[in-house]
């Protein structure tokens, strides 16, 4: 992994940070927007609005009141958008001579949105948003899991307690006064970052933006966030969810350290040991060695304010949880008390390092490095943090990585939901407690 990704990066008046990055092996150029706003900045009774504002802002603004994909797809451009917890995203890849259309039209949706947001449009991505989620969680197999476990990790009102498409009922009361209030707050320079990335010169890049978007005044500074407490670890809570599926799934969960904050980086090595891959520990032992389980995967996530820890492991045809979590928690307690070998930590660094490589590759898109800059710069205060990234992996060792799992992973603080065939509660783990999910 290269150790930094070369940019320039300036701050407007209006607080808005604008980072150049040159590439010119190719003639296009990536357009990249965050804004520092997720659904951990909304509140209970008025949820899902950082979600419902990644589809309103492709209905147009007021110079261009009409979609947004079309004047940039036929330049031969490609555009999308994402909402996570912490951060909304806008992006966009063009031929170098589409920079300037890119660069007007978001600003114009930054600066100029609300003169152009009505109640019918509003009324359009409401439906548009619950349909979303009967598609994406309602009616996807498991699909209701992993927002279960966070609103029983993260007692309400903490800011991780709702999905980040927000409880329906909040959405379907979300009034326009309500959204225009919410983009005021979050949606304006002082609170987005912009990287540039690709077949241009620094100096001329900054300069567009300064013509695009210095004009929009800097809006008032978010309120903080209160943290609020995770649900306290006296003992190993046990939950369950009976869903229209085929086969029980175990979904095993920590609370776990913060984006970038201390032992993240051992308990995302401490993952790929446990589940990344086929030699890894639970894949040998659930699916090769005793043929309990048809898949396993291990993840440490991590937000900005809290990170969650979670494997999860479907079980073969005849097996049951109970004969999975004792399996699991003993290849868990292995890893806490003798940590990993010297080999699993170099393999595991090797395939986070490839992964990180094939981000690399793209100037623009999701995980492209226009994305990266903006990650960097919005969650660390810089641009120039992939260094310090990577020798946050580098610093790792057995024994760390074996300290993170005991400080971490312990059966104390666990959470266990148990998603079974509907009629089947039979088939969740003994001394389950039933949960309904908004």
């Amino acid at each position: 992994m290269p150790p930094e990704i070369s940019h320039v990066k300036v701050t407007l008046d209006n607080g808005l940070d604008v980072i150049v990055h040159e590439d010119h092996d190719c003639p296009i150029v990536a357009v990249n927007v965050w804004y520092h706003v997720g659904s951990k900045n909304e509140r209970p009774g008025r949820t899902g609005f950082a979600h419902l504002f990644e589809h309103l802002m492709f209905e147009g603004s007021a110079h261009h009141d009409s979609g947004f994909f079309r004047p940039l797809q036929e330049a031969g451009g490609t555009l999308n958008g994402s909402t996570s917890a912490d951060r909304t995203n806008y992006w966009e890849v063009v031929p170098r001579g589409a920079l300037e259309r890119a660069l007007w039209m978001e600003s114009d949706r930054m600066g100029y949105l609300l003169p152009a947001l009505t109640r019918e449009k509003l009324d359009t991505q409401r439906d548009v948003v619950l349909n979303e989620r009967r598609q994406s969680y309602e009616n996807r197999p498991y699909g209701l899991a992993s927002m279960t476990l966070m609103a029983a990790r993260h007692p309400a009102p903490h800011p991780y307690h709702w999905p980040v498409i927000g409880w329906p009922d909040d959405v379907r009361a979300a009034t326009l006064d309500d959204v225009r209030e919410f983009f005021a707050t979050y949606y304006h320079p002082a609170n987005a970052s912009l990287a540039i990335a690709g077949d241009v010169d620094a100096d001329n890049a900054i300069e567009a933006a300064r013509t695009h978007f210095e004009e929009i005044p800097a809006g008032p500074a978010p309120p903080p966030v209160p943290t609020g407490a995770d649900a306290p670890g006296d003992g190993p809570a046990r939950l369950l969810l009976e869903d229209r599926v085929e086969a029980p799934r175990l979904y095993l969960g920590w609370a776990a350290p913060r984006l970038f904050g201390p032992r993240d980086a051992e308990l995302d090595l401490a993952a790929t040991v446990l589940a990344g891959g086929k030699s890894s520990r639970l894949y040998r032992a659930l699916l090769q060695d005793r043929r309990l389980a048809i898949d396993v995967t291990a993840h440490q996530s991590s937000m900005e304010i809290a990170g969650h820890f979670t494997v999860v492991a479907t079980a073969a045809s005849g097996r049951t949880l109970a004969e999975l979590e004792p399996v699991i928690e003993e290849e868990i307690a292995r890893l806490a008390a003798d940590g990993p070998t010297a080999g699993e930590i170099e393999r595991a660094r090797n395939l986070l390092e490839a992964d990180s490589a094939r981000q690399r590759q793209s100037v623009g898109g999701f995980g492209g490095r226009s994305d990266l800059l903006n990650l960097y710069n919005v969650y660390v205060g810089t641009p120039a943090y992939a260094a310090a990234d990577l020798e946050r992996y580098l610093r790792a060792t057995p024994d760390s990585v074996a300290a993170a799992v005991r400080a971490d992973l312990g059966v104390g603080s666990r959470l266990a939901l148990s998603v079974v065939p509907a009629g089947h509660a039979d088939a969740a783990l003994p001394g389950s407690t039933p949960v309904e999910v908004r």
